[in-house]
Parts: C-alpha cells; sequence; structure tokens
C-alpha cells in the first residue's frame, strides 16, 4: 500500500521505485499462521518446489527458530506431518515455524507483526528467547501491545492516537515518558497476577 502523504525511504530510496527488490528482502510473521496439512518440511520451505528445496537452508533455519528439539521429537523429523492448521503443533510450535519460513529466504528485515500475542506467558517467552537469538544476525521490526515482547528491543517508538509520541529504549522511555510508564506499571501488574504463586510464599 502506497501512503497517503509522505514516502517511504529506505536508505535514502523511495522503495516504490522498485517495490518487488524491496519485498524480497522481507521476511514476515504473522499473528496466526497458516500451514498445510504437510510435512514440516514443505511447510518452512512454503511455495518451493520439492527439487528446489535447499535441505541444510531448511535445517538452519530449524535451529535459529529454535525447533530442533521439536523436529528431534517428531517421528519422522522434518517429514512429519502437521496436521490441517499445525493441528499436531503447539501455539509456540506454530509461531517457530512461522519464523523459520520468514528465514528461509534468508531476508534482511524480519517483521514479526503481533507474533505473540495470542500466546500465553510462558510459550511468549520462549517465543522471545528464539527472537533475541536473532539479534546481531538481522534486522528486526516488531510491532506489539505487549511491552514484554518488546522490552529488550535496541529501540522503541511509542504510538499513540496513530503519532509517534515518544522513541528510545525501555528505561529512556519509563523514565520520559508518562504514558508509557502507566502502560508499564500496568502490564507488569496485570503479569504478576497471571503467574503461578512462588511456592516459598504460601503457608
Amino acid at each position: 500500500m502506497r501512503p497517503q502523504s509522505g514516502r517511504l525511504l529506505v536508505d535514502g530510496k523511495d522503495v516504490f521505485e522498485s517495490l518487488e527488490a524491496w519485498q524480497k528482502r522481507l521476511g514476515y510473521v504473522p499473528q496466526s499462521i497458516y500451514l498445510l496439512d504437510d510435512t514440516m518440511r514443505r511447510n518452512i520451505a512454503f511455495g518451493v518446489a520439492d527439487g528446489d528445496i535447499d535441505h541444510r537452508r531448511v535445517s538452519k533455519v530449524v535451529e535459529m527458530a529454535g525447533l530442533t528439539e521439536v523436529v528431534t521429537n517428531m517421528p519422522e523429523g522434518l517429514d512429519t506431518v502437521v496436521g490441517e492448521f499445525g493441528t499436531r503443533l503447539s501455539g509456540g510450535q506454530r509461531q517457530r515455524v512461522a519464523i523459520a519460513r520468514a528465514l528461509y529466504r534468508d531476508p534482511d528485515l524480519l517483521v514479526f507483526d503481533e507474533a505473540t500475542s495470542a500466546l500465553d506467558n510462558e510459550t511468549e517467552r520462549e517465543i522471545g528467547r528464539a527472537i533475541d537469538t536473532l539479534a546481531g544476525d538481522k534486522t528486526i521490526l516488531i510491532i506489539a501491545h505487549r511491552l514484554s515482547t518488546v522490552r529488550n528491543c535496541d529501540r522503541l517508538v511509542f504510538l499513540k492516537d496513530g503519532r509517534i509520541v515518544a522513541a528510545g529504549s525501555y528505561d529512556d522511555l519509563v523514565r520520559g515518558n508518562e504514558a508509557f510508564r502507566r502502560f508499564a506499571a500496568l502490564e507488569d501488574l496485570a503479569r504478576r497476577r497471571d503467574e503461578p504463586a512462588d511456592p516459598r510464599e504460601t503457608g
């Protein structure tokens, strides 16, 4: 979609002057991934003909996405059928497949679009650890309402009513923006309520 005003520039170049080349440099991880009733391998190398699949690349992205143990425990490894919409996988495993699929084409920029919003806290933390392992290797853009998802990002951009109201590290925003500070405090409170009590604190 073209912006209604202004331009979308990357390294000073308008992406719409070479849109297809720009799109090939992107990897996209949605909130809900579509999975075929097919093998793990084909779901990762999505849309690639069998004879063109780079099997070494598949193995590499399985490792990068934190799927190695999952695949090892499958009866036929990467050739295990995952079921329609990935019914044989947990929510966290499906999101890891989404990450592996996005990484398969070796993009320069990975976009996570509310990719952890439908997950429970523990699964979200597991996906967060998988994302953290990619830091330094890829440029990652994370769109999220949960601050825990973006807490470790180098730079946060805080939006309100569709406009940027603050930008900086998590600590910078907590110190310098009252709305962000309230948001962070409310999320911390909600998270503590959802987590099981420490057995040392129970009678």
